[in-house]
C-alpha cells in the first residue's frame, strides 16, 4: 500500500492511497477459500471445487465483499500511519478498480486539531461547602413532623371542625336516582383541604360519629359520567369516626419510622441531605466557571464538519425563516460547543480517563430508582435506542474529566453558610436569566437589521420604465 498526503484548506487533507492487484488478488484467493467449504456444486466433492469456477459462480459478489473489507482495513491504516485523527466519517472516492486491476481511491477528511491542554492547569474555580447549623437541621425536621398525617382517637360528642379526619360511608344520587360508582365505603377527608367535591368539606363540619348526614354538592366537570356534569346530587353520609390532629412527636421513634437509627443519626442524615441539595446546584456554578475559561482558550482551526453538525442539532425543530434569522447565533453556539467539546477530550485522552460499562449500567440503574414501576419500559427504550447509552456514557465522561481537572486547578475552597449559598444561586439564576433575554434581544435585531436591508435593497432598484402605448393605426378604405 502506497500513501500520499496532500494538505488542503485548514484541518482537510486528502490521503491517495493506492495497492496493487497483487494485493487485491492474495484478498481474494482468501475469501474464494473460505466460501469454498461451504459451496456444494453438482461433480464436485465439498471443499474442492476449483477457484475458476468459483470465479465465474460468485466472481463479482466477492469482489465487492473483498473491495469492502480492503477498503475499510486500508483506510484505518492509512489514517493511523499518517496519524491522523478523523473529526467525523472520512469519505472515500473510488479513481480505479476492478477484477484484475490495481485499486486506487482518495480518503478526505478534516483532522482533530492538535490541541494543547497545559494550560488547564491555570484554571481557577470556586468549590463551595454549605455548612448547615442545628437551627436549619431542626427547622427542617419540624417540616417532615408536620407533614406526617397523624390523628388521635376523639371522644363521642366531639364535633368535626377544619383540619379534622372524618371517615365516612356514602350513598349519592341525582334526581333521586343512582348511578354508576355512587358509593363509598370508609372514605376519609380532612376537613379544610376541599378535595374531594368543593363544597362537600364545610357541610361536613359539626358531625359526630355515627351521626348521618346528608351533604348536596354539584358535581364536578372532571366527573367521568359527561350527563351529570354539574348537576346536583344528594350524598346519604353514615360517620364511621372523627379523628383530630395530633402534633407528632419528634424522638427516637419518630427518627426510627423514616429509617434512622435514633434522633441525632436523623439530625446527621438531614444535615447530609440539606448541604447535598445545595451542593448539586452550587457544583454547577463551579462547572460553567471551568467551561467558561475553556471556552476562552483560543484554538486556530475547528472542524467545520463537526461546527455543521452541532448546527443542525440545535436547529432541530425550527421552521426554516427561524433558521435563516438565528443562523448567526446558531454558529456562535455550535463553535463554542465543538471548541469546549474537543478540548475536553484532548484533556481526557491525555489522563487516559475511560468510561466502564459497570459505570453506565450503574447510572442506568439510578434512573430505574426515578421511575419506580417503569423499569421495564426505560430497560426497552435503552434497548432500542442505542444513541440513548452512549448519551449517558459521554455525560459521565464529561463529569470524570470535570473532576480531574478540578484536582489540578487552582480552587478557592469556600465555607458557606446556608443564606449564602441561597443568595449565590439566587444570583446565578438572575445572571441566567439575562443572558437568555439578551440571546432572544439579539435574535430580535439581527431580523429588525435584516428586514431594514430588504427594504433598502427593494428601493434601490431600478425602476421599470413604463411601457409605451401601441397606438391603433387607422386603416383607410381603398
Amino acid at each position: 500500500m502506497k500513501v500520499t498526503v496532500e494538505n488542503k484548506k485548514g484541518l482537510q487533507k486528502d490521503l491517495k492511497v493506492f495497492i496493487d492487484k497483487k494485493t487485491i488478488s492474495g484478498y481474494m484467493d482468501e475469501k474464494y477459500d473460505e466460501i469454498r467449504k461451504d459451496v456444494v456444486l453438482k461433480g464436485f466433492r465439498p471443499g474442492k471445487v476449483p477457484t475458476e469456477i468459483l470465479k465465474r459462480q460468485f466472481g463479482k459478489a466477492v469482489y465487492g465483499e473483498v473491495i469492502d473489507k480492503v477498503l475499510k482495513d486500508t483506510t484505518t491504516k492509512a489514517l493511523e500511519e499518517n496519524k491522523i485523527k478523523p473529526a467525523g466519517q472520512p469519505k472515500i472516492d473510488l479513481k480505479s478498480f476492478g477484477e484484475g486491476k490495481d485499486l486506487e481511491y482518495i480518503i478526505t477528511v478534516t483532522e482533530l486539531p492538535n490541541i494543547d491542554v497545559s494550560s488547564i492547569n491555570k484554571i481557577k474555580v470556586d468549590d463551595y461547602e454549605v455548612k448547615i447549623d442545628n437551627t436549619e437541621t431542626d427547622k427542617r425536621i419540624d417540616q417532615i413532623a408536620k407533614s406526617q398525617n397523624n390523628f388521635k382517637e376523639v371522644d363521642e360528642k366531639y364535633t368535626a371542625k377544619t383540619k379534622d379526619l372524618v371517615a365516612f360511608d356514602y350513598k349519592a344520587t341525582v334526581d333521586g336516582n343512582n348511578f354508576e360508582g355512587n358509593e363509598g365505603k370508609n372514605t376519609q377527608l380532612v376537613l379544610g383541604k376541599d378535595l374531594f367535591i368543593k363544597g362537600f368539606d364545610k357541610q361536613l363540619e359539626g358531625v359526630k360519629k355515627n351521626d348521618t348526614k346528608k351533604v348536596e354538592v354539584n358535581l364536578p366537570e372532571n366527573f367521568p359520567k359527561k350527563e351529570l356534569i354539574n348537576k346536583k346530587a344528594v350524598f346519604d353520609c353514615k360517620i364511621n369516626s372523627v379523628k383530630s390532629p395530633e402534633d407528632v412527636k419528634i424522638n427516637d421513634d419518630f427518627a426510627k419510622t423514616l429509617g434512622a437509627t435514633d434522633l441525632n443519626n436523623l439530625k446527621e442524615l438531614i444535615s447530609k441531605q440539606i448541604n447535598d441539595e445545595f451542593k448539586n446546584s452550587l457544583d454547577l456554578i463551579s462547572k460553567k466557571q471551568i467551561l467558561e475559561q475553556i471556552e476562552k482558550q483560543k484554538l486556530d482551526d475547528l472542524p467545520q464538519n463537526l461546527i455543521e453538525q452541532e448546527v443542525q442539532i440545535l436547529s432541530q425543530g425550527m421552521k426554516e425563516d427561524e433558521l435563516k434569522k438565528n443562523k448567526k447565533s446558531l454558529e456562535e453556539q455550535a463553535q463554542k460547543r465543538i471548541k469546549t467539546g474537543l478540548i475536553l477530550n484532548a484533556f481526557g485522552e491525555k489522563n487516559n480517563i475511560k468510561v466502564s460499562q459497570d459505570e453506565v449500567n450503574a447510572e442506568i440503574q439510578k434512573q430505574f430508582r426515578m421511575m419506580p414501576g417503569q423499569e421495564k419500559m426505560v430497560k426497552e427504550y435503552y434497548e432500542k435506542n442505542p444513541s440513548a447509552i452512549d448519551g449517558i456514557r459521554g455525560s459521565i465522561y464529561e463529569e470524570k474529566i470535570i473532576n480531574e481537572i478540578k484536582k489540578s486547578a487552582k480552587v478557592n475552597k469556600k465555607q458557606i453558610s446556608k443564606n449564602e449559598a441561597e443568595k449565590i444561586l439566587k444570583a446565578e439564576n438572575e445572571k441566567n436569566l439575562k443572558e437568555q433575554e439578551k440571546l432572544a434581544k439579539q435574535s430580535t435585531d439581527e431580523k429588525k437589521t435584516k428586514v431594514k436591508e430588504n427594504k433598502e435593497t427593494v428601493s434601490k432598484k431600478p425602476k421599470t420604465p413604463a411601457k409605451k402605448k401601441v397606438q391603433a393605426k387607422k386603416v383607410s378604405k381603398k
